[in-house]
């Protein structure tokens, strides 16, 4: 068992064809951007072995694995960020690993030593370091992804798996605030089902829904209860949260919905200045209610990817609803402050939430 003191024996082969100069780090699209070394190691006869950091390139499959035929697999997203001090902090990765660990258990698969985890992006993420931008309101973005390697056909869990984590160079996820759609057809997710893994096959079955909702002018869904479309859950691929007479409200988590560890940290923080949280079921009618009414005064996505991603516009059964003015919306417009600038060693990190290299 490795322990928090111990050090993850990786090998490392570097990279003979360095892309750092050549990239363009004032473009940067979400995703896109790629650097040059990646993690990789073999789940194989009930252990993790084979550690390894590589160049950043293609592996060879064989088209029969499970992952492509049974859809065994699933991914994080974290970030890691640039420090005054020299250092770079990787934000909440235990979360993520613990997180981690609760897809691959709904996913019949093999969970991960939370410190290979964790040790295994700080080491990939200390020899890339360089690719942190140093723009504000950018990071280097952490990918870890986990799939099937059985190169068999069977409807039954694999027993080989391979685990790879990718990072790149990210700029801001949305450049504008968002117009929104309350879906009332299509499921994210139903009870019983996986929604709060972070498996590939959520991500698959929310495409088509969002790319109908962008035919007609909206950026994003807020996804709502697969049995009546009655209560509001997600935003997008990331949780959604409210301000409704000056209380910070938000879905409570269940199995089909994230527990984002965006949303744990926006909940921690606004409890800490004494923001009344309220964590429960929300309608739909209630959001409607209380945007005519003038108590709903924010609405914005909490994610890794887009930090917060404030709703400008929320779009049901054909009326499109305004919200009010997002310079003046002082909750969201603080989290977003604080959470930078703890991230970006910034500001004081009382909840110890960096994980310093």
């Amino acid at each position: 068992m490795l322990n928090a003191t111990d050090t993850l024996e990786i090998k490392i082969t570097r990279s003979a064809t360095p892309r750092l100069a050549t990239t363009d780090f004032s473009n940067l699209a979400f995703g896109k951007t790629f650097s040059d070394h990646m993690f990789v190691c073999d789940y194989i006869e009930g252990e993790w072995t084979n550690f390894q950091i590589l160049p950043y390139g293609e592996l060879p499959f064989s088209p029969a694995i499970s992952a492509l035929h049974y859809g065994q697999a699933f991914f994080e997203g974290l970030k890691a960020y640039n420090h005054p001090n020299g250092k770079v902090g990787i934000f909440r990765p235990y979360k993520n690993a613990e997180r981690s660990n609760r897809s691959a258990e709904r996913l019949s698969m093999p969970t991960l030593p939370e410190e290979i985890f964790v040790q295994a992006i700080a080491q990939l993420v200390d020899l890339d370091r360089e690719w942190i931008p140093s723009q504000p309101h950018h990071s280097l973005y952490i990918r870890p992804v986990m799939f099937a390697t059985d190169a068999a056909l069977g409807v039954q869990p694999s027993s080989t798996y391979k685990f790879v984590v990718l990072t790149g160079p990210t700029g801001p996820y949305f450049s504008k605030n968002l117009k929104v759609k309350i879906e009332t057809t299509f499921s994210r997710a139903s009870e019983g089902g996986f929604g709060f893994a972070k498996a590939a096959g959520n991500y698959a079955g929310s495409l088509l829904p969002a790319r109908e909702a962008v035919k007609e002018g909206y950026d994003q869904l807020i996804w709502t209860d697969a049995k009546n479309h009655e209560f509001v859950e997600e935003l997008g691929a990331a949780n959604v949260m409210f301000v409704i007479n000056g209380k910070l409200v938000t879905p409570s988590t269940r199995d089909t919905i994230l527990k984002g560890i965006t949303r744990d940290s926006v909940l921690t923080m606004a409890r800490s200045w004494g923001v009344e949280v309220e964590e429960r079921r929300i309608s739909v009618a209630e959001v409607i209610a209380c945007i005519a009414d003038g108590s709903l005064t924010e609405a914005f996505g909490v994610g890794t990817a887009a930090t917060i991603a404030h709703i400008a516009e929320i779009g049901h059964e054909g009326t499109v609803y305004t919200l009010p003015d997002v310079a003046g919306r002082e909750i969201s417009n603080r989290i977003l402050k604080t959470l930078n600038e703890i991230r970006s060693g910034l500001a004081p990190d009382e909840f110890g939430w960096n994980y310093l290299i």
